[in-house]
C-alpha cells in the first residue's frame, strides 16, 4: 500500500531527527521529498527517492567509503572519499574542495568548488573485496549554487538539453580498444601474439577480458561483445548503447575498471592511442543515434533519413575542429596516419571501413538500430567533451540543413594521390588540430570559453614540450652520421 503524505511526513521527520535535523516540516512533491530544517544554513534540503535508496543501500551493504568522482578538463578521473556519516550532508549541500588544484578548474583566488553527488550513478565497486566502497559521479557547482562552466559533465548535459529542446535524445555506443602489457615500462611487452578475433592459446589474456566483463556487469554496464584485436595483447570491448551522459560515465568507469583488473593480475592496461611502433593503434569508434520520442531519427527505408544526412554533413563540416577534442594527445596523431585502419580523410560511406563517418547496415526489422559510426576518436579522450562536440556538430548540420558531399565507396587507401587530393584531410598533428579548434565558433559555443581557453593553452604547452624532446629515433638515426 503506497504511503500517504502524512505517513511520509512521519517517516522523514523520524529520519531527519535521527540524522541531526530534528526541526523539520515535510513537503511532498512526488517523486521528491523536501525537508524544511529551521536550523539549517539553507532553508530547504531536498532528498529524492534515489538519494534515499543510496542511503539505505549504504547501510544495508555495510559500505565504509563513498567515492565521489568527477573529471578534470583532460578527462582524468578525480575522487574524494567520504564516510557514510557524511553522505546525507553531501546530498543536501555537496562537498567543498579546492578547485585550484584541479587542471582547468579555478584560480587560487576563487578556489572553492562544490561536488554534488548524482545518486542515480551509485554503484558498489567490485574490486575491493572486504573493504566495501561505492562510487557516485558528481556535478560541480560554485559555492553560490551556479553550475561550474569548467565541469565536463555539465558541458555535455548542456548540449544534450539543447538537443532535447529540439525534440532529440542522443545515444552513444562505443567500441573501446586497449593494450594489455607486462608493466608500464617505456618498452612495452605484450603478453601474446594473438591477432584479430583469435581464440587460441596465443590469446593468453582472454581470462582478463572475462574478468573485466564480469566486473562491468556488476557495475551495471552491459557489454555487447568482446574479442582480441589485431595487435598483440590488444583487445576490444563493445558497450551497449545508452544516453550520452550515462555512456560518458560508463567510459570513465570502464577505463578505471580495466586498469584495476590489470593491476590485480600484476599487469598493466593502457588506452594510449599508439603504444607500439609497428602495430595498430587503439581507437574508440562511436556509434551515434538520435531519437524523436520512440522513433529513430536516422532511420529511413533507404538506409539514412534526411535528418541523418544532415547530421553526417555537420560532422564532416566540423571534422577538423572536432579532432582536437576526440584526439587530444600528441600520440593520438601517430594513429591517424596513412598506414593503418584509422580514418584520416573527411568523407562518409555505407560499410566502408576507411570512411570517417560510416553508415552501418540496419538489422532487418530493427529500425532502432539505425546509426552513424565515427571512427576517428581514441579512448584516451575526455568522453564528456567528445560526445558534446560531436552532438553539437550534428545538430548544427540539422539546423543549417547541410547536405553531405557524395558518398565515396572506394577504399581511400587504395586510391591514387590525385584522386585523394580533393578530400579534406584531418589534422596531421596536435598543433594543426588546435589551430582548427581555436578558429571554431561551434566549439566555443558548445564547450564554452572557459573549457576551450584552458584546453588550448594546456595542449599548446604539451605540443611545445614535445617539440623540444629528442626521441630515440633521432638518436639512433642521426647521432651516428651527423
Amino acid at each position: 500500500m503506497p504511503l500517504g503524505a502524512a505517513d511520509l511526513s512521519q517517516q522523514y521527520c523520524a529520519s531527519s531527527m535521527s540524522s541531526g535535523f530534528p526541526n523539520c516540516e515535510i513537503f511532498v512533491s512526488k517523486p521528491s521529498i523536501w525537508i524544511w530544517d529551521q536550523k539549517a544554513p539553507l532553508p530547504f534540503r531536498r532528498m529524492d527517492k534515489q538519494a534515499e535508496y543510496v542511503l539505505s543501500q549504504v547501510a544495508k551493504r555495510g559500505v565504509r567509503f563513498i567515492r565521489l568522482w568527477f573529471t578534470d578538463v583532460q578527462g582524468f578521473l578525480k575522487s574524494v572519499a567520504i564516510n557514510p556519516a557524511e553522505l546525507e550532508a553531501a546530498f543536501a549541500e555537496g562537498m567543498t574542495f579546492d578547485g585550484s588544484s584541479i587542471d582547468g578548474y579555478a584560480r587560487v583566488q576563487e578556489a572553492d568548488m562544490v561536488a554534488h553527488p548524482d545518486p542515480s550513478t551509485f554503484q558498489i565497486l567490485p574490486w575491493r573485496p572486504g573493504q566495501e566502497a561505492a562510487r557516485m559521479f558528481c556535478d560541480i557547482r560554485r559555492p553560490n549554487g551556479d553550475s561550474f562552466e569548467g565541469d565536463p559533465r555539465q558541458v555535455l548535459r548542456s548540449v544534450m538539453e539543447r538537443a532535447k529542446a529540439s525534440g532529440y535524445r542522443f545515444y552513444v555506443g562505443p567500441e573501446i580498444e586497449y593494450y594489455f602489457f607486462e608493466d608500464d615500462s617505456p618498452t612495452p611487452r605484450p603478453l601474446d601474439r594473438g591477432g584479430y578475433f583469435d581464440l587460441t592459446a596465443q590469446d593468453a589474456t582472454q581470462g582478463h577480458r572475462r574478468s573485466l566483463i564480469e566486473r562491468l556487469e556488476t557495475l551495471g554496464i552491459p557489454v555487447e561483445s568482446s574479442h582480441h584485436e589485431d595487435g598483440p595483447s590488444q583487445h576490444e570491448i563493445i558497450l551497449r548503447y545508452d544516453d550520452a551522459l550515462t555512456m560518458a560515465d560508463n567510459v570513465m568507469t570502464f577505463r578505471l575498471a580495466t586498469k584495476e583488473i590489470a593491476l590485480s593480475e600484476g599487469k598493466y592496461a593502457t588506452f594510449m592511442p599508439k603504444p607500439l611502433d609497428k602495430s595498430p593503434g587503439s581507437g574508440m569508434h562511436l556509434h551515434l543515434s538520435l531519437f524523436e520520442g520512440e522513433e529513430n531519427a536516422f532511420y529511413s527505408e533507404d538506409g539514412l533519413s534526411e535528418t541523418g544526412r544532415q547530421f553526417v554533413a555537420g560532422l564532416l563540416h566540423h571534422a577538423p575542429a572536432i579532432t582536437a577534442i576526440t584526439n587530444q594527445w600528441v600520440n593520438s596523431y601517430k594513429r591517424l596516419v596513412d598506414v593503418g585502419e584509422a580514418p584520416i580523410y573527411s568523407f562518409w560511406a555505407h560499410n566502408n571501413q576507411s570512411a570517417l563517418v560510416r553508415v552501418p547496415t540496419i538489422k532487418s526489422g530493427k529500425k532502432a538500430s539505425a546509426r552513424l559510426e565515427i571512427r576517428s576518436p581514441d579512448a584516451a579522450c575526455n568522453p564528456y567533451l567528445a560526445f558534446a562536440i560531436l552532438l553539437a556538430a550534428g545538430l548544427d548540420g540539422i539546423e543549417q540543413r547541410m547536405q553531405p558531399p557524395p558518398e565515396i565507396k572506394e577504399n581511400v587507401f587504395e586510391m591514387t594521390p590525385a584522386d585523394r587530393a580533393s578530400l579534406q584531410r584531418l589534422p596531421r598533428t596536435l598543433a594543426e588540430a588546435l589551430d582548427q579548434l581555436a578558429a571554431s565558433d561551434l566549439a566555443a559555443n558548445a564547450l564554452g570559453g572557459h573549457v576551450i581557453g584552458w584546453f588550448i593553452r594546456n595542449k599548446r604547452r604539451e605540443w611545445d614540450e614535445y617539440q623540444q624532446h629528442v626521441s630515440q629515433f633521432e638518436l639512433e638515426n642521426y647521432l651516428p652520421i651527423l
